[in-house]
């Protein structure tokens, strides 16, 4: 029985989901079907939770809409969402932020990820990844 399980999971499992983390800012592509036509709906928010492993993983986006804020819990290997995209990447020291509910304002930003490249310049970590081009430092004077 147990294996029986296990073969489901696997079958149902999607391969295209980007390496996302908490305090990420994602635009989820949801497929909404309305009367028999379908179409493309996007969410786009700070990443407060993952839960869960396997097909039963979720995770929560969080964004503010018209000055109220909206959670949204999304099963990770849902059949409905069409693409996740990783707008920037957050450096933050939590495992749940569940502490922007209280923030209000600026309060609710999350510092962004920022990684040296090779060269030894500062990169701001992104959809584009660390390896994007950026104008050389100013010389400190």
């Amino acid at each position: 029985m147990e294996d029986f399980i296990k073969l489901t999971e696997a079958a149902n499992i999607k391969k295209d989901i980007p390496d996302f983390s908490i305090g990420d800012t994602v635009d989820v592509q949801l497929k909404i079907v309305e009367e028999g036509k379908a179409r493309i709906q996007t969410f786009e928010g700070i990443v407060i939770a993952r839960r869960g492993s396997g097909l039963r993983e979720t995770f929560t986006v969080r964004k503010i809409s018209y000055g109220e804020g909206v959670e949204r819990i999304f099963p990770l290997h849902s059949p409905s969402i069409d693409k996740i995209e990783v707008v920037k990447k957050g450096d933050v020291k939590r495992a749940k932020l569940y502490y922007l509910k209280r923030k209000v304002g600026k309060e609710t930003k999350v510092d962004e990820k920022v990684t040296l490249s090779e060269g030894g310049h500062e990169t701001a970590e992104g959809a584009h990844g660390a390896g994007g081009e950026t104008p050389p430092p100013r010389e400190k004077a």
